[in-house]
């Protein structure tokens, strides 16, 4: 710990084997210690927010996933496809003058062509030119290519003029291949996800990343997940943000499974702080990880608690507990509770003024 300690102080990057060993010790609290130095070089006593809404079109899906709770197959009972209009409805229904994203992600349909989600793009960047879209995650992208007979490339780009503003994180879950192969073996691979992100990166569009953890994956494959998202980003520097991801057994194939502990949630909040010294910031996703755990990351390398999340569907089909959405005020007094610096900002982390309406568009 003395070793790691002294490398962080001196602002140099941590190994696998110093990743490894924040993984095990049994001495959290000075793994938090650590982090928050981090945290505070990079952020000062600044901690994030946004209003954002989600907009979830689709929960039919042709892969299956053993940890999702969401996916639905066609003809069942749950399987909904949302059309254009109740789209622009439920944008409509969520948004009002501070609302600065929309956070747009779904299963894989089995029959919608890409015009769909063109459309979905162009359609609610035109009614709402002032919104981030922030949308479809690299797994969706990649079917996107498949579907339109389209490269990556071009798909990325047709999709960046019609609106689409940057990229969520989802998708990326554990890259170690053979974990991958046994939670999710009709997905992309990690290898996949990665050049996915890398091209997104090079059109211009910039994404958070994620992984999943807390179901069946090892110490070793977290930090070999982190290092392979900090390796690209010494590339292309196109991540904005780290989103660690609990896993939620409930409706799903791994439902013997428990919930992540408050212990998990906050060292892989913390270690990722540690180990991914080329990421601006770290988000402790309240809605995957409650409220209270958010508020406590604010002390263990976390600067965001991400946002509002409007009707979030997802987690909750997973068994989450944490509700569909926070007020402004219940954000600000997490924030401030923690002694910092509450700060309202846009998709890319610009700051917002709370007092005016939102003004970053796409771009």
């Amino acid at each position: 710990m003395n070793d790691i300690k002294s490398k962080v102080e001196k602002g140099e990057r941590l190994s696998f084997e110093d990743g490894l060993f924040l993984m095990n010790t049994p001495d959290l609290l000075a793994v938090g210690r650590l982090a928050d130095i981090v945290r505070r070089r990079k952020n000062q006593n600044r901690a994030h927010y946004i209003i954002n809404s989600h907009i979830n079109h689709t929960n039919l899906c042709v892969n299956k996933c053993r940890f999702c709770a969401f996916q639905k197959e066609k003809g069942t009972p749950e399987a909904y496809t949302m059309g254009l209009e109740q789209i622009m409805s439920e944008a409509k229904k969520s948004y009002h003058p501070l609302v600065s994203e929309f956070h747009i992600v779904g299963g894989l349909h089995p029959d919608l062509p890409y015009s769909y989600y063109r459309d979905m793009i162009s359609s609610l960047h035109s009614a709402y030119p002032a919104v981030h879209l922030q949308a479809f995650t690299a797994v969706e992208i990649d079917y996107f290519a498949i579907i339109s007979g389209m490269s990556l490339q071009e798909t990325l780009a047709d999709l960046k003029s019609a609106g689409l503003g940057s990229l969520p994180g989802g998708g990326a879950e554990i890259f170690a291949e053979k974990t991958r192969k046994k939670i999710c073996p009709d997905k992309i691979s990690g290898d996949r996800w990665l050049e996915v992100m890398k091209i997104a990166h090079e059109t211009g569009l910039r994404s958070n990343a994620t992984m999943l953890y807390g179901h069946i994956e090892s110490p070793e494959e977290r930090i070999d997940h982190l290092v392979r998202l900090r390796e690209l980003q010494d590339i292309t520097g196109g991540f904005m943000a780290f989103i660690p991801l609990a896993f939620h057994p409930l409706n799903t194939e791994l439902s013997d499974r428990t919930f992540t502990s408050g212990q998990l949630d906050i060292r892989m909040l913390a270690v990722a702080r540690l180990m991914l010294d080329n990421f601006d910031h770290i988000k402790a996703f309240w809605i995957m990880i409650s409220p209270a755990i958010s508020q406590l990351a604010l002390f263990f390398g976390a600067d965001d608690i991400d946002g509002t999340v409007i009707e979030e569907k997802i987690t909750n089909a997973a068994g989450g507990q944490s509700g569909k959405s926070l007020t402004l005020a219940q954000l600000e007094g997490m924030i401030r509770e923690a002694g910092m610096e509450s700060v309202l900002r846009d998709t890319l982390y610009n700051a917002l003024n709370r007092e005016q309406p939102a003004l970053s568009a796409a771009n």
